[in-house]
């Protein structure tokens, strides 16, 4: 339990972190990753490149740091940030790596007003989050474990096939190596992929974009102009060869509810809405499905959606080509914008909406939703990278 007088120095210390907070990240991780090599590894460079990881360390932080006496209003984000762990593997003995270095990196940014007195008051609270989410962490590793075919840390899966699904997204089937059982999963759900390149050890989330119960994964990954990993599964991964993957994880999942459901989607933010829409056509409801791309030929699984919706009565879909080949056969150009978006809902506001995609698309549907009256709690999202706000 954190003590008061921590507390005390926590809430008056507050406002010049969060004033600093991203330069305070800015310094941590090229800190940590001088000091401890070997946990670059768990880690984006993309998103370091992109400033998107600091941005959500330092939101995460400050958020943290004021709601000590309110930690159930953080409720929802501790659980991302325990289901990303649990992908990447994180493991106790990280956590004293990142608060020796975040705590430098405080020292660092604040001078002479980070006394030993405010360090050690916000080393005391980094002790009692890292707590928080070990305990959160194990029970999900301990949960992951004891499923039927499940396994605790990284196992090594074969590449059974490889299809190509677009010019831009090539799908991996994989099997466990050693013919063992393969754990369920959850539609919507994601696994992490540990791949070796030229001697160092880099580790990817993507969804799983097939039906549950197959009896194979299957990762649909976009080929990304400087995408290190994206390229090399790719280029170099064939069939036969072995990857590492972690259990899955994650709670962008499909609920069960009845009432209609919508699945708006755009790139390769398709990929988990295709392992949630058999599922969901099966059990009986309504369902619009709605993706955005640039033509027929960055389109992925649309073979595959067209065949649904020939089985199914209770699927619609709608296809809007941002920039259409000559011979493309869409249901709208452009962008979805609210008055495409408008005729293609539901009549009702009683629906459930999952959307994913690049963040301005995610931004501009929650723009839309809201405006079109679809209430908040009806609304669900992932992002493919650390955890961001929507809100431009």
């Amino acid at each position: 339990m954190l003590s008061q007088n921590s507390k005390d120095i926590i809430a008056a210390t507050l406002p010049a972190v969060r004033e600093h907070a991203g330069t305070i990240t800015a310094v941590f991780y090229p800190l940590m990753f001088e000091r401890y090599p070997a946990v670059k590894a768990y880690f984006n460079e993309a998103h370091q490149r992109q400033g998107t990881q600091p941005q959500a360390l330092a939101n995460a932080v400050v958020a943290y740091a004021g709601n000590l006496d309110r930690l159930e209003l953080l409720g929802d984000a501790v659980s991302l940030i325990v289901q990303k762990h649990v992908s990447l593997n994180i493991q106790p003995e990280h956590y004293p790596i990142v608060g020796e270095c975040l705590l430098a990196a405080i020292k660092e940014v604040l001078g002479d007003a980070a006394s030993d007195a405010v360090l050690g008051a916000w080393g005391e609270a980094y002790g009692q989050l890292a707590d928080i989410l070990i305990g959160a962490e194990e029970e999900r590793y301990r949960q992951n474990e004891q499923k039927t075919g499940g396994w605790r840390g990284e196992r090594r899966f074969v590449v059974q096939r490889k299809e190509v699904e677009s010019e831009v997204i090539t799908s991996f089937y994989l099997v466990p190596s050693d013919g063992g059982t393969l754990a369920e999963f959850m539609p919507g759900q994601f696994t992490c992929v540990v791949v070796d390149i030229n001697g160092r050890s880099l580790r990817r989330n993507y969804s799983l974009s097939d039906r549950p119960g197959l009896g194979h994964y299957r990762i649909s990954v976009k080929r990304e102009a400087e995408g290190e990993v994206s390229n090399f599964l790719h280029d170099q991964v064939q069939v036969g060869d072995e990857l590492n993957l972690t259990a899955p994880s994650g709670s962008f999942v499909l609920n069960q509810q009845q009432r209609p459901l919508v699945l708006l989607t755009g790139g390769v933010g398709i990929t988990p809405a295709i392992s949630m829409l058999q599922p969901a056509l099966e059990s009986g409801r309504q369902v619009h499905f709605l993706h955005g791309a640039l033509n027929s030929r960055t389109h992925a699984f649309r073979a595959h959606v067209d065949a649904l919706a020939q089985q199914h009565d209770n699927l619609k879909i709608s296809y809007v080509y941002s920039d259409p080949l000559e011979d493309d056969q869409a249901h709208g150009t452009g962008f979805f914008d609210q008055q495409k978006l408008s005729a293609m809902l539901p009549d009702s506001a009683d629906v459930d909406v999952y959307f994913l995609g690049p963040k301005a698309f995610m931004q501009n549907c929650q723009k839309m939703l809201n405006e079109l009256g679809i209430p908040a709690e009806n609304q669900r999202y992932e992002f493919f990278g650390p955890l961001e706000e929507l809100t431009a």
